[in-house]
């Protein structure tokens, strides 16, 4: 059974960082692309950054998080990351890992298996 378990969330002071982490089982996640996704209160999901499978080289990043966010992923680990610097409040909101087959948008529909999702809160 395919399973997607977000962890490294919690509550950060603006200006600081975080590492949320993406474990995936029942399959090997070096197949596919993961994604990383957050929807923030009274919002629709939105991508956050999206890396292809081991085999491509098209990695995405909203612009919003250019230059602050960068996803990894450790095949040994079965794992995807998320690093996130600079944190901003509007930063917040819950962050979910997805497995797709592919992507060509970085966008929520094109993913199929998701995570139950982490909360992620950038507040003073």
């Amino acid at each position: 059974q395919l399973q997607l378990v977000e962890s490294g969330g919690g509550l950060v002071q603006p200006g600081g960082s975080l590492r949320l982490s993406c474990a995936a089982s029942g399959f090997s996640s070096d197949l596919h692309a993961i994604g990383w996704f957050r929807q923030a209160p009274g919002k629709e999901r939105e991508g956050v950054s999206c890396i292809p499978s081991s085999s491509g080289t098209m990695t995405k990043y909203a612009d919003s998080v250019k230059g602050r966010f960068t996803i990894s992923r450790d095949n040994a680990k079965n794992a995807v990351y998320l690093q996130m610097n600079n944190l901003k409040p509007e930063d917040t909101g819950v962050y979910y890992c997805a497995a797709s087959w592919g992507f060509y948008y970085c966008s929520a529909d094109e993913f199929q298996y998701w995570g139950q999702g982490i909360r992620v809160t950038v507040s003073s």
